[in-house]
């Protein structure tokens, strides 16, 4: 129930038909008996800076989600950010504290990775190409690096982007190997998708999935349908996968932690969860 005391948490992108974080707060919060909800928020990328700014006005707002296309352009309008925002270049959480100041972090790459780690895959000394250099990807990029992986391959249709983000691994992990220019999947150990490709009806697939051994494991950002064409594709070829879903369940206690709501377990989020495809 709604109250005149409701905090407001903003999940801010665009467009909004996919997102499925609502569907996973809100029934927690409703069973914790917490009084905040997560309200969608459908904004242009054309209207993102004034309406952020009009957005944080609202005297009961906690803070915000925020997803794509605006991750990288939050970061120029937070006061403040984490290493991690620094080494992905994009945000996803905005805090405002006590007074008034935003704060801008990023769990993207650790919910990924945690979800890869949970499932019980080796990513020390990995091989792993990463197809998307955006928000969403140079935060995942940033934390396989963080986990210790031996070679990251990345690559974006935007080739400045992908160069970009290699740069600033380079800087904070100088003895990882990192190449760019290229989105061939054959000799890898992980491939993830972090591009939008899948969110369309007829969207072609990230990679070629002949090229995908069956040991890899392949992974998914796209939560349009819980396994995508592309993750289809790739259990087809015997591949072990992580659907986009489980990178929000593994990052979704760490949002709860830096808004003030204490904390979940992944198992009890998903108990909660009404999501749907």
């Amino acid at each position: 129930m709604i109250s005149g005391k409701t905090t407001l948490i903003a999940h801010i992108g665009f467009p909004t038909e996919s997102f499925k974080s609502p569907m996973i707060y809100n029934p927690w919060f409703e069973q914790k008996g917490i009084d905040a909800v997560v309200v969608p928020m459908g904004v242009k990328p054309e209207d993102y800076e004034q309406s952020f700014e009009s957005i944080f006005r609202f005297t009961n707002l906690r803070g915000a989600l925020i997803t794509m296309p605006h991750k990288v352009t939050t970061v120029g309008l937070v006061d403040e950010v984490t290493p991690a925002v620094r080494i992905a270049g994009a945000c996803n959480a905005v805090l405002r504290r006590a007074d008034g100041t935003l704060l801008g972090d990023q769990f993207d790459g650790a919910g990924f990775v945690r979800g890869v780690l949970r499932k019980g895959r080796q990513l020390k000394g990995a091989r792993v190409l990463v197809s998307g250099s955006g928000g969403v990807g140079s935060a995942i990029a940033a934390s396989l690096a963080a986990a210790e992986v031996g070679e990251l391959a990345l690559f974006d249709m935007r080739a400045d982007s992908a160069e970009g983000l290699a740069q600033r691994l380079r800087e904070n992990y100088p003895a990882l190997t990192v190449r760019t220019g290229s989105n061939d999947p054959d000799g890898y150990d992980v491939v993830v998708n972090a591009t939008p490709m899948g969110m369309k009806d007829g969207d072609p697939l990230p990679f070629d999935v002949a090229r995908i051994s069956p040991g890899c494991f392949v992974g998914e950002v796209v939560m349009k349908s819980e396994y995508t064409p592309f993750l289809r594709a790739a259990l087809d070829k015997g591949c072990e996968v992580q659907v986009g879903t489980d990178m929000l369940f593994e990052m979704i206690p760490a949002y709860l932690e830096f808004f003030g709501f204490g904390t979940a377990t992944p198992e009890e989020l998903r108990s909660a969860s009404t999501i749907a495809y």
